[in-house]
């Protein structure tokens, strides 16, 4: 089972950190910016997996976007974007029109701390190591307020 104290969850499984993304997202709505932190490993795209599955969109659909920088996802409820910055430096992140793509779904930003800014209303999700096979979720809004999935 998740532990949650605060917006702090420790997930012991994929399956747990992708039922902590299906919680979030079926609260999300168009517009809403998810930006995911962490290293190689951490659950980012597990994240994701959750996301698309609390949008109604089927979680063996999603990879990481690694080499093609965005993968799109219509058949939900919302539609879902999925970036990854590994590849790029900061500077050619605003290039992307990433904005652009957040209006009509979800956007969620694997590797977020390559872009020059966050948007003010965006959801960041840390997640880090806690163990050998356990992590540790931090959720909060861009602005550092505490969000409860």
């Amino acid at each position: 089972m998740m532990s949650v104290t605060d917006s702090v969850i420790l997930s012991r499984s994929d399956a747990e950190t992708e039922a902590v993304g299906a919680d979030l997202a079926s609260r999300l709505g168009p517009g809403a910016q998810v930006l995911l932190y962490g290293e190689l490993g951490a659950g980012k795209t597990a994240f994701v997996r959750g996301l698309a599955a609390g949008l109604g969109i089927d979680p063996d659909e999603v990879s990481s976007p690694t080499f093609t920088l965005v993968q799109e996802y219509r058949c939900g409820r919302l539609p879902l974007y999925h970036v990854d910055l590994y590849r790029l430096a900061p500077g050619d992140v605003d290039d992307l029109g990433l904005d652009a793509l957040a209006e009509d779904g979800v956007l969620a930003n694997e590797w977020a701390e390559r872009m020059p800014r966050a948007d003010d209303g965006a959801i960041r999700v840390t997640l880090e190591h806690a163990g050998e096979s356990e992590r540790r979720l931090i959720v909060t809004n861009a602005g550092g307020e505490e969000t409860r999935p």
